[in-house]
């Protein structure tokens, strides 16, 4: 059975008051390496169905959401969704189901898109060009490759047939001397593969590697800082994610006011930077619409089919947009805003190249990537971590050598009112988040007092 005769075939099955039915057909295929060698390679496909069952029980609309993988018994999962919404109580975010479809549907009878290990017919080769670079200068590299396809296919007891693809793709790096004493980073995201260059990734490793041959240890303190558009990715994805309205307009986050309300039209960066998410950002392009199977404080059940137009969340260093489901919208009298699964930041008056940047720094520390980010306290969006894979020590312009890791202390709100400089905004991947966000470009940010905390013997 096609996934569209299985969301047809469930809504024919409904007898709730509205229900929301979802299939998402996904497509894998993966290489991995080790020291020097290719060690795994392979391909996938999965499919999940989701029903979302909505039943008025008098008192107000309750929720039912039943997941299953595979092509399950669609009649008894869409029982199941329904037994699931009586015993629920009333949803507190409960509005009526969307009826208009939003722009950019998709063509729904068109079959999957996928991928298959062809999508490395270009990089393998490259790949194993990089493995003997490495073993000439005596040194190791590690690292995977991912490309997945996923269609999704949604439909509504209102009429709603809309379709996305979505190709995502990741490429990590590491290189590392042959005693394992040091270790360096690059990775990149990418739809396709075909933008994909395997030199100028393993370049960047070797650059890396030759900056880390000599060692220097700092203590802990406050240093200026440049960090690189990954770790920027990073920090900005934190402060992306605790954007949601209620926590604020209730007084439970850092985009809260005090006395009340939320932070929106205040300044948070000196810069005149814009934090903005779009569907169709050149090479980040994402769904047009939301696709969701629980309600949380960032996204509602009710909106599945909601347009997710582009926003800016930032704009010239002013708050302007907090994430909103139409529920909460409705209760505060304010337009809703949805989430999107892209994001980006940039200084319409940056200039500066990255290797610029790291040319006019007198004297301090180059980051590579951070690592085991965890929220300390959500008041001020203090998040603590470490960093990773190279930290190294520019003087006079100049990188000199490496030093050792360390643990920080930052909030990511904060520092965007401590940043003092931005390069050009480029394509980048996060580290830390790559597993749930690869989508995102960003500039390397210059903070001058950026908190090390403590020394960290992690490598």
């Amino acid at each position: 059975m096609n996934p569209q005769q299985l969301v047809e075939q469930a809504l024919a099955a409904s007898e709730a008051d509205g229900q929301v039915v979802y299939v998402t057909d996904s497509s894998e295929a993966n290489l991995r390496w080790a020291s020097n060698s290719l060690t795994t390679n392979g391909a996938m496909r999965s499919r999940q169905v989701v029903v979302v069952s909505f039943v008025d029980g008098g008192s107000g609309t309750a929720v039912g959401t039943v997941a299953r993988t595979g092509t399950p018994d669609v009649a008894e999962l869409v029982r199941q969704s329904e037994q699931a919404a009586r015993d629920a109580g009333p949803a507190e975010d409960a509005m009526p189901l969307l009826t208009e479809a939003p722009p950019g549907s998709g063509d729904w009878d068109a079959p999957a898109a996928t991928t298959s290990i062809d999508v490395f017919a270009d990089f393998a080769p490259a790949l194993g060009e990089a493995f003997g670079d490495a073993r000439s200068r005596d040194q190791l590299l590690f690292g995977f490759a991912e490309h997945q396809m996923a269609t999704t296919w949604l439909g509504t007891s209102t009429g709603l047939r809309l379709r996305h693809d979505q190709p995502t793709g990741r490429v990590e790096l590491n290189g590392k001397s042959s005693d394992f004493g040091r270790s360096v980073w690059a990775g990149v995201g990418t739809r396709d593969f075909t933008d994909v260059s395997v030199a100028d990734l393993a370049a960047e490793v070797a650059q890396k590697m030759a900056w880390s041959a000599r060692r220097v240890e700092l203590p802990a303190g406050r240093y200026e800082t440049l960090l690189p558009p990954s770790t920027v990715s990073d920090l900005m994805i934190v402060a992306y994610w605790a954007m949601e309205a209620r926590d604020a307009d209730e007084g439970r986050s850092v985009y809260a006011k005090a006395g009340g309300g939320n932070r929106i039209g205040e300044r948070l960066a000196t810069l005149p930077l814009t934090l903005r998410s779009d569907p169709h950002a050149p090479g980040l392009e994402t769904s047009p619409f939301q696709v969701v199977g629980g309600s949380s404080g960032s996204a509602s059940v009710f909106d599945n089919g909601m347009a997710t137009p582009a926003v800016d969340w930032i704009r010239e260093g002013v708050l302007t947009n907090l994430v909103r489901p139409r529920s909460w919208a409705a209760k505060q009298g304010a337009p809703a805003t949805a989430a999107l699964d892209n994001l980006v930041l940039e200084d319409p008056t940056a200039t500066a190249s990255t290797a610029e940047m790291i040319a006019n720094t007198e004297r301090g520390l180059l980051l590579t990537t951070l690592w085991y980010i965890r929220e300390v306290d959500p008041q001020n969006l203090l998040v603590t971590g470490l960093t990773r894979d190279g930290v190294f020590l520019v003087e006079n312009g100049e990188v000199t050598g490496a030093v050792n890791n360390f643990r920080f202390n930052e909030s990511p709100v904060d520092l965007l009112s401590r940043a003092t400089e931005a390069s050009l905004t480029e394509r980048t991947l996060p580290r830390e988040w790559n597993d749930w966000f690869t989508r995102a470009a960003m500039p390397m940010l210059r903070v001058p007092d950026f908190n090390m905390s403590s020394v960290s013997p992690a490598s």
